[in-house]
């Protein structure tokens, strides 16, 4: 891989939208791959705005400012109006279609998923749907990085509930398994 792989994670505080960066950056670095993290917030303590970039790459990384996310994972609408015109026809942004609407003539790769819903049936908390999402995002990325790097990460970030993000994780990863189109 000559070039890098930028991936936005944007909503609101409370989301998990740094823990989400936190992982996939890390789920990297186990792989040995380069990669970066910045992250912005609004002055808020929770609800407010918050954004995850994180730059992936076998090269050195030389700015680590998403200009065109290969992945975006929008959990609000806000952070798809504030961010999706960064968006070009190769990227693909991952939301719930209950909480995100994307314009229909938008060209970009959708992956629309109840993510909250599916955890908390799946789970029974809808704060599993940023592990869930991860799991499909390590799908996108095929071997790159792989499931092993993933759960690694995921245990070395995650404080709480570790065995639940673990699971959860697989169920975003079966999940996107059962979508059609990819």
């Amino acid at each position: 891989m000559s070039e890098r792989i930028e991936f936005l994670c944007s909503g609101f505080g409370g989301q998990g939208v740094i823990r989400t960066g936190q992982i996939a950056g890390q789920a990297a670095v186990e792989a040995g791959l380069h990669t970066s993290m910045l992250i912005s917030h609004g002055t808020e303590t929770r609800g407010g705005y918050v954004r995850s970039q994180v730059i992936i790459s076998d090269d050195p990384i030389a700015s680590p400012v998403v200009e065109h996310p290969d992945y975006f994972l929008a959990l609000s609408q806000a952070a798809w109006d504030r961010f999706g015109g960064l968006c070009q026809p190769c990227s693909c942004v991952l939301h719930n279609p209950e909480k995100v609407t994307l314009p229909e003539n938008t060209a970009v790769h959708k992956i629309a998923i109840p993510a909250e819903q599916e955890a908390a049936n799946r789970f029974g908390d809808p704060l599993f749907a940023n592990t869930l999402w991860i799991g499909i995002f390590s799908a996108l990325l095929g071997p790159l990085i792989t499931e092993v790097h993933f759960e690694k990460a995921i245990r070395m970030r995650t404080t709480r509930n570790i065995e639940e993000n673990v699971a959860a994780f697989y169920h975003g990863r079966a999940f996107f398994d059962r979508l059609s189109g990819f």
